[in-house]
């Protein structure tokens, strides 16, 4: 009964178009008066606490980093350096959008800025290649979604509160499945582009990557600032975010100089906005996680999930599905604020490494994100695009599915994930 209380008030309040933040409080409300037991001021301290949390302040310092390498010139010195490398080859500006995705997905940590950025600078370069424009879409938006598994990520950071596990963890755990993701995403492209008949832009010269590679080494030497620092226990993932932002802005203003008063109010301004969003999300979920836990929902669902308790691959293919379905009609934070705390201790039960848990799930929440019908990342890049949604389906799905079969063979290997964690951390 808690279940389909919990459920049916969330996604009737959703579907009647209330905000998620505020279709969690009305499901709170829900579930108390379930329990006999509706109290305001509960709900109002359990707000203020989920948002009372330090390391969610990395939140808006890694977004406001990745607005300053957008207005400052960071961001489009490192695609010139990837179209210096690429852009010769057959098939080369697909190539180009992965390699300077992957590069951005290390400097920001969300997934709709970097998509907005590729689609911006990429798309009319590819249109005018004469690559279709949907297909170049879907890949911009299948390589946008490497950010949040790729560190920083502002999706870590969120699951690392909401399930109380290390941060640092999760963003050295997440370095070796971003790229295998990347790599899934080249050979999809290279099987899906190399019958086109397309332009390729000029080879450039020797002296011409060197100059592309000076002025882009400043935006280069970030990530590895930020993942060394966290390695080596230099800052907590709070501080790197800091560490990012006044990093990206010095080297806007003193180095580049291409960062206006007017462009430093909207960069602020834009992390501010998307801070909010995030903040009240978490903050709302903190308290639906609190009831969750109150009326003991996760072990009513183990009750059902208990045969499949015994055999952790059978179980964590089960969890994928259900957070790929979630995430076709939830955004990425509130996916993870409601599913985490229902989920957690099934896995925990099953004997499943958190750190394990935490990849998987923010990699196929990321997925859910070039999913109709939600879809934010896919519906990003067709704004840009100026193309139907139908169209950018059509041109995602090649590398929708080369995506999925690597959620798949990380579900079947978990070592590919587990390893290389050990080794970084």
């Amino acid at each position: 009964m808690t279940a389909i209380v919990f459920l049916g008030s969330l996604f009737g309040a959703i579907s009647i178009g209330v905000p998620i933040a505020f279709a969690l409080m009305v499901c709170a409300i829900a579930m108390m008066l379930l329990m006999g037991n509706l109290d305001a001021q509960i709900m109002a301290q359990k707000l203020i606490d989920g948002a009372d949390s330090y390391p969610l302040m990395a939140i808006p310092f890694f977004l406001l980093a990745g607005e300053f390498m957008n207005a400052g010139g960071l961001s489009r010195r490192i695609v010139n350096l990837a179209l210096a490398l690429f852009g010769h080859f057959r098939g080369g500006l697909g190539y180009v959008v992965i390699g300077t995705g992957l590069l951005l997905a290390s400097l920001s940590g969300s997934a709709i800025a970097d998509t907005a950025t590729l689609a911006v600078m990429l798309i009319p370069l590819m249109r005018e290649a004469g690559y279709r424009v949907e297909r170049s879409a879907g890949l911009m938006a299948a390589t946008g979604i490497i950010a949040p598994i790729i560190p920083p990520s502002v999706g870590f950071i969120v699951l690392g509160v909401t399930a109380n596990i290390s941060i640092v963890r999760l963003f050295m755990a997440g370095i070796v499945p971003g790229m295998l993701m990347a790599l899934s995403l080249i050979v999809a492209w290279w099987l899906v582009s190399r019958r086109d008949n397309v332009a390729v832009l000029p080879k450039k010269s020797g002296s011409d990557i060197r100059k592309c590679l000076r002025e882009a080494v400043w935006a280069l030497i970030l990530p590895l600032i930020i993942i060394g620092g966290l390695r080596m226990g230099i800052f907590t993932p709070t501080e790197a975010g800091v560490v990012a932002a006044v990093y990206a802005l010095l080297i806007s203003l003193v180095i580049y100089r291409e960062m206006s008063p007017k462009d430093l109010y909207y960069a602020i301004l834009n992390a501010g906005r998307m801070t909010a969003v995030i903040m009240i999300l978490v903050a709302a979920s903190m308290v639906t996680a609190f009831l969750i836990a109150i009326a003991n929902l996760p072990g009513q669902m183990l009750v059902y999930l208990e045969p499949f308790v015994g055999s952790p691959i059978l179980l964590m293919m089960l969890i994928v599905i259900t957070v790929f379905a979630i995430g076709m009609v939830l955004d990425f934070t509130p996916a993870i604020t409601i599913l985490v705390p229902v989920l957690l201790p099934i896995i925990t039960a099953a004997g499943i490494d958190p750190i394990y848990f935490g990849v998987m799930f923010i990699m196929t929440a990321a997925v859910g994100m070039i999913t109709p019908p939600v879809g934010a990342v896919l519906n990003t890049v067709c704004g840009i695009s100026r193309i139907s949604m139908d169209q950018a389906v059509k041109g995602v799905l090649p590398f929708l599915f080369a995506e999925i079969l690597v959620l798949v063979i990380l579900v079947l290997f978990p070592a590919l994930v587990t390893v290389p964690a050990s080794w970084f951390s």
